[in-house]
């Protein structure tokens, strides 16, 4: 097998932290893409499983969403 090069990409999110996505008038502060799907499965009636924390944990790191424009 041919050595890869580690792939920076990841670090370099974790450094600059989540991306953001803007949404005015739908958000009031921020809330995480996790804590956003957990809501919506939990609405749906189905029950959070052992991963359900650490999926939401990880997703909130990953994408955040906004209720305005950061300065």
């Amino acid at each position: 097998m041919k050595n890869k090069k580690p792939d920076n990409k990841r670090s370099k999110q974790a450094a600059t932290g989540p991306y953001k996505v803007h949404l005015p008038g739908f958000i009031s502060g921020e809330v995480g893409l996790g804590d956003v799907i957990k809501r919506a499965t939990s609405a749906a009636g189905i029950k959070t499983c052992g991963g359900c924390a650490q999926r939401a944990a990880t997703l909130n790191r990953w994408l955040v969403f906004t209720g305005g424009r950061s300065r």
